[in-house]
Formats: structure tokens, sequence, C-alpha cells
């Protein structure tokens, strides 16, 4: 998952106009909204590398696991987890006798993920590395798996092409993405209404749709399977939820960083307000937050 400053790097939600944009050409328009994804993956990274990701990542391990089911893993298959996190995913995979290896461009994660793994005694290789210019060659995996990661790049086309350059063909990749008119996509809504993405930076929650998947990936895949799951976040309450996310996880921490504290104290009512709406639960928070399962067949002969 991603902040406001800094919240470009994981929405931009909805397109706004205005009458300076109508009196534009549709280059010039263009021109003017086009980001500079270098500079978007440098604060990226430095959200990412906020707070302590893996103590939100950890309560995610049920995903990774169906994930790993989806895909159909099989022992001795050569996998690559994008975007690995803490590892929770890499580790499912190593958990059906895979040759794993996960691959993130926060080194603080990766050597959490290199604990877990030892601490579970999985001989899992953890590189750092950039999703969206992978260090290994062509056709290296039987299947590449991201669970919430991938969806986060700043260039959603070439991490798409990367994704797809080092899977085998006739290999699986296989993705757990946010959808947008889930929980998660109403939480970032109502932080960026606090404080707004810049103009130009594609929606994570794009790979959360079948439709964007496909035209990301394009005849680089024969086939493309999505199915809709849900995510329960289970929190004490409203307040544990806010107390947690703001201060362990790295977008929601650099969000408030960036208020002030009249705008921190408005987050946090519109915050409880979204998360006592979608709980099922008057005793506990309970939210169940929709994700698109995907499972991508790589084109080519085996």
């Amino acid at each position: 998952m991603a902040p406001a400053g800094e919240l470009h790097v994981s929405c931009r939600w909805a397109a706004s106009g205005s009458s300076h944009d109508a009196g534009m050409t549709t280059i010039e328009r263009d021109n003017a909204t086009q980001p500079d994804l270098v500079a978007v993956k440098g604060r990226q990274q430095q959200t990412w590398s906020a707070g302590d990701y893996a103590i939100v990542g950890a309560t995610l391990q049920i995903v990774g696991e169906e994930l790993c089911e989806a895909a159909d893993l099989r022992p001795g298959h050569q996998v690559l987890d994008v975007a690995t996190g803490n590892g929770g995913t890499a580790i499912a995979a190593a958990r059906r006798f895979c040759e794993v290896t996960g691959a993130d461009y926060v080194p603080a994660l990766l050597d959490q993920a290199r604990q877990r793994a030892q601490a579970e005694r999985f001989a899992i290789t953890f590189d750092e590395a950039d999703a969206e210019d992978l260090p290994y060659a062509d056709a290296s995996f039987d299947t590449v798996l991201s669970t919430f990661g991938v969806m986060f790049t700043a260039d959603q086309a070439r991490a798409a092409g990367e994704l797809l350059r080092v899977c085998r063909p006739g290999g699986t990749i296989a993705l757990a993405n946010w959808m947008p008119d889930g929980f998660i996509g109403r939480l970032f809504k109502t932080i960026g209404a606090h404080n707004p993405p810049p103009a130009g930076v594609a929606s994570p929650a794009l790979w959360g749709t079948e439709a964007h998947l496909r035209h990301l990936f394009g005849d680089g895949i024969t086939d493309l399977q999505a199915v809709r799951r849900t995510f329960n976040f289970r929190y004490r309450s409203a307040e544990h939820f806010v107390d947690v996310f703001r201060t362990y996880y790295g977008p929601m921490r650099k969000t408030y960083e960036a208020l002030d504290d009249s705008r921190r104290d408005a987050l946090t009512t519109d915050l409880h307000a979204l998360l006592t709406e979608m709980s099922t639960s008057s005793e506990h928070l309970i939210i169940p937050s929709a994700y698109l399962e995907v499972v991508a067949t790589r084109s080519g002969a085996r």
C-alpha cells in the first residue's frame, strides 16, 4: 500500500479540471501534468521506509497464502515475489517447496524478510531491486507474484513489462491488487481530500481493474483470470486502526506529518467516520476490503 504530499505515490483517484485546463491544447495539458517519475519514485521509497510496514504487512499474510494457491505453485518452481515487503508472499511460496526470490527497494523491509525466513528456516534469496528495473535475465521464473506491491509503482507500464520479461513463456503472473471501490480505495480518497496528490500520476487502484491489467499486459499474456476477493481488516476499534496506521504505515505516517494540527484533527475525524461506517462489527473494528486476485499466463511456447 502509500501519502498526501506523498499521496501521489499511491493514488490519483479522480481527474480534476479547471478553466485554465479548458484553454489548453491536449498536448499542452499532457505536458503540464506529466509527472517526474524519477522524483516520484524517490519520494515513494522514502515513504515506504518510514514507520514499520511489517506491522501492517504481517496482518495480510492470508492474502499471500491464497495467492500462492491460486497460482497453483508446484515444488521446485522458480518463483519471484516482486515488492515483497517483509516477505509474506515469498514465505508462502517457500512453504510450497518452491525456489523463491523476493525483491524490494526498501532495505529495512528486506532485513525483516530475511529474519522471518530464517526464523522459519526457509532458504529464500532477498534482493534489493526496483520493480521497474528487475536485475534478472529474461524468462528466469516460472511464476511471478506480487501482493499489494507492484500496483504502487510510479511507471505502471514499465513495471508490467518487467513482470512479463522475467516470467518464462507459459509461466504464471499472479497478483493481489486493491480495488478502487473497496475500503482501501475509499481510505485513500479520504486522505486525498485533505492533501490532494499532484496531477498526472496514474492511480495504483487501476491495477485492481481487469480492463487496465489487460491493457498493461497486452499480447504478453494469453489468458487472464480475475476474481474479486475480500480481506478483513481486524482491529480493536477505529482509534486503534488510526493509531497503528499513523505510527507504522509509511503512507499514513507521511500524510500526518504533512498536515498542521487542525488538518490532522480533521483527517482523523473523517477516518473515524469512514471506519465506523464500513465496520461490520459494533464491538470491534472489522472491515471487509475488496481486492482483485489475478492469475495470468505468459504468452509464448513452453
